[in-house]
C-alpha cells in the first residue's frame, strides 16, 4: 500500500539514518518513556503473539520496546517515509512475521482485528480534528480487549506551562551531549507538530470509544496515554 508522503514525513525522512541515534537525548526520559509501552503490555496481558500495528513506526524503534515485552509478536510498521521503513527493515532483518506499509496513518486503511496498535512521537503531526477522527478508526480497528498505546509529545495546558516544558527540554538536552545544531534541527521538524494537551487528549479517546483511558507516564513535554477497546 503507497499513500501520498504529508510533509512531516518528507522532513524526517532527511534525518532517518542518524534519528536513533539523537534520540536518547532529545527525549530526555527515553528509557522511561518508551519502556512504559512494555510495562502497560506486560500488565493488559494478552496474547503471546499479538497483532500489533505500529502507527507513524519510523525506524521501528517504539516496535522494539513491544518485540521486548512480546518477542513473538506480529508486526506491522506503517510510515510515510520510506527512508524511514527502510532503518526499521535492517532493525528487524532477523526478526519473522514483520510488515512494512508505506502510507499516511492520517488516512490509510488500518484494517482490523488488532490486538495492540502503539505509537510513538507521530500522533502530534496530526491537526486536532484528525487525531479524533484517527482515535475512533483506531478504537474500530482493535479486537475485543486490544489495548492502545501513545507515547507522545504534548503540549502544555497553558502559555506559561509550554514554555516552561520548552526550557527544561533545551536544557536536559544540552546536558545530555546533544550539539546546537541538532536542537535547531529538531526545532525545525517540530514546526510540523500540532500537539494538543493531555486531558484534551484522554477526553478524545473516550468519546473515540476506548475504555480505561489513562495517561500512565508523563515528564514535561512527553506522556504515555492508552485505552483500550471494551
Amino acid at each position: 500500500m503507497v499513500a501520498a508522503v504529508p510533509q512531516s514525513a518528507q522532513a524526517f525522512s532527511a534525518d532517518a539514518r542518524k534519528y536513533d541515534a539523537l534520540r536518547r537525548g532529545l527525549v530526555p526520559c527515553f528509557e522511561s518513556f518508551y519502556g512504559e509501552i512494555g510495562l502497560l503490555m506486560a500488565d493488559w496481558g494478552g496474547p503471546e503473539a499479538p497483532r500489533v500495528l505500529d502507527l507513524g513506526a519510523g525506524t521501528g524503534l517504539a516496535a522494539s520496546f513491544v518485540l521486548a515485552t512480546r518477542p513473538r509478536a506480529r508486526l506491522t510498521l506503517m510510515d510515510g517515509s520510506d527512508a524511514m521503513l527502510d532503518v526499521a527493515r535492517g532493525r528487524f532483518s532477523l526478526v519473522p512475521d514483520v510488515h512494512y506499509v508505506l502510507a499516511d496513518f492520517s488516512s490509510a486503511d488500518l484494517g482490523g482485528d488488532w490486538d495492540l496498535i502503539v505509537s510513538g512521537l507521530a500522533i502530534h503531526h496530526l491537526e486536532h480534528e484528525d487525531k479524533q477522527a484517527l482515535f475512533a478508526r483506531i478504537a474500530a480497528a482493535l479486537a475485543p480487549g486490544g489495548l492502545f498505546i501513545n507515547a507522545e509529545q504534548i503540549l502544555g495546558p497553558t502559555a506559561a506551562l509550554e514554555a516552561r516544558n520548552e526550557r527544561i527540554w533545551t536544557a536536559q538536552a544540552a546536558a545530555l551531549g546533544v550539539p546546537d545544531a541538532e536542537i535547531y534541527n529538531a526545532r525545525q521538524r517540530m514546526l510540523h507538530d500540532r500537539c494538543a494537551p493531555v486531558e484534551d487528549q484522554l477526553n478524545w479517546m473516550r468519546v473515540a470509544g476506548l475504555a480505561d483511558v489513562d495517561c500512565s507516564f508523563k515528564s514535561h513535554r512527553f506522556a504515555v496515554m492508552s485505552g483500550r477497546r471494551p
